[in-house]
């Protein structure tokens, strides 16, 4: 109750930085005017948009149901032989973006019904669901306030390893190692955020921020821990002409259960922004890191590290790409210890046609434990995981469109994982039905 009663009290006095005009994927509208700064990609908690510009809504209610057919050549189970298996999905949805000059509101839900044909076992539903709230006091002071949840027992999110949620060009994530890509989990994070402009170049903001990463007790591998992440962090920004430049602290502390392991990091950057157009980016920014790490049986230790971050966003009419690279100290949920962390990952998609679209992505993370403690946590060393995926669709009516998707998967833990468990392939087959209403009319 003690944790609960801070972390409420976290939500009401903290704060994401988010821009003052209306809001887009990632913090801040794109437009370059003279008067209202942006919140630029190094301090904005969102991601990169996904969708060209042309396909992007606002201010409409959505729904839909989509049908599909998987084949996955290696279910990775534990202790067996490669095990091939077909399974389906049903996934109804439903959204709703509402946005005035004062306050903006974006809900969004759906539940998945997963069928194995073999594995039956493996049945279950999944859940996800997400909601924004923004709140302008004034032109230029603004709150937002974001909750994701997912529940689901595939991280492949169909096709989409890892279920990465986008490319951000924050610093740190809540970083996750999913080792058992089947196993039944559920993923929280909520945050909570203010940011001033106090001149026509120069801004301010802090945020906080609590999730948790929790598997099911029927897990094929129990060696996988829980992990708990807060923290919270505040900047300077200042803008000239088109580039934004400025420093960022963050903190942030990873608890591992039920083998307890903790990590405290305290980092300082410095970032630099240049806006080449409105939806066209580019961010750096690096700077010392100071983590803490230790365990109910070891005691502490820590060390200085540089830590840094590199993003791109492109977006047009027809086509966007994003990409970013980090390194940082960080925990790597289902792992157990303190972790230098070097993940990557890029996406790009594009309108070929009006009627045919396509898009890729990949995404790269390596772990080291930095934990030197015997036993336990040499059982944890660290690993690589690769996994990538492409996708096209056609669009039957306005309403209706066929999908096909593929994806691999690589990865090596050492310890944790065995040659069974180090690859696999999906092939995804899809027919979808959406609807949009815009609101007010």
């Amino acid at each position: 109750m003690f944790r609960i009663a801070c972390f409420c009290l976290v939500i009401g006095i903290a704060a994401p930085a988010w821009s003052q005009v209306e809001p887009s994927a990632y913090g801040g509208s794109y437009d370059l005017d003279s008067e209202h700064m942006q919140t630029p990609p190094p301090v904005s908690k969102g991601a990169y948009p996904s969708l060209s510009s042309s396909e992007e809504r606002s201010n409409f209610i959505s729904g839909g149901v989509s049908a599909s057919g998987s084949y996955t050549d290696n279910l990775m189970l534990v202790g067996t032989k490669k095990v091939a298996d077909y399974y389906y999905n049903v996934v109804p949805t439903i959204s709703l973006d509402r946005r005035t000059p004062r306050h903006s509101e974006s809900v969004h839900y759906g539940a998945g019904f997963r069928f194995y044909q073999n594995t039956t076992d493996f049945n279950a539903i999944d859940q996800d669901g997400s909601a924004e709230f923004t709140y302008r006091f004034t032109p230029y002071t603004a709150l937002i306030i974001t909750d994701t949840v997912t529940q689901n027992s595939n991280s492949y999110g169909g096709g989409n390893f890892l279920g990465s949620g986008g490319v951000s060009g924050a610093p740190g994530s809540t970083n996750q190692a999913f080792i058992e890509p089947y196993a039944n989990r559920l993923n929280n994070a909520t945050s909570a955020g203010l940011e001033y402009q106090f001149s026509k170049n120069a801004m301010i903001g802090a945020s906080g921020m609590y999730s948790f990463l929790h598997f099911s007790a029927d897990s094929l591998l129990p060696a996988l821990s829980d992990q708990d992440t807060a923290g919270g962090n505040a900047f300077y920004s200042r803008r000239f002409g088109k580039s934004y430049g400025g420093l960022t602290y963050q903190f942030s502390k990873y608890i591992t259960h039920p083998f307890p392991s903790y990590t405290v990091s305290n980092t300082v950057f410095g970032f630099f922004t240049h806006y080449f157009t409105r939806t066209v980016s580019v961010s750096v920014l690096g700077g010392p890191e100071h983590y803490t790490s230790w365990s109910q049986n070891n005691g502490k230790s820590g060390a200085w590290t540089p830590a840094a971050q590199g993003s791109v966003g492109w977006q047009v009419k027809r086509a966007s790409l994003a990409a970013n690279v980090v390194h940082i100290v960080s925990g790597a949920g289902g792992l157990v210890g303190t972790f230098h962390s070097d993940t990557g990952g890029g996406s790009v998609h594009m309108m070929v046609t009006p009627k045919w679209s396509a898009g890729a992505h990949v995404d790269y993370s390596r772990y080291k434990n930095l934990t030197t403690a015997p036993q336990l946590f040499q059982y944890f060393p660290g690993g690589t995981t690769i996994a990538g995926g492409i996708q096209a669709q056609r669009s039957l009516r306005e309403w209706l469109a066929l999908d096909a998707e593929y994806a691999h998967f690589h990865q090596n833990y050492g310890n944790v994982t065995n040659e069974v468990m180090q690859d696999t392939n999906q092939f995804i087959v899809g027919i979808s039905c959406q609807f949009h209403k815009p609101l007010g009319r």
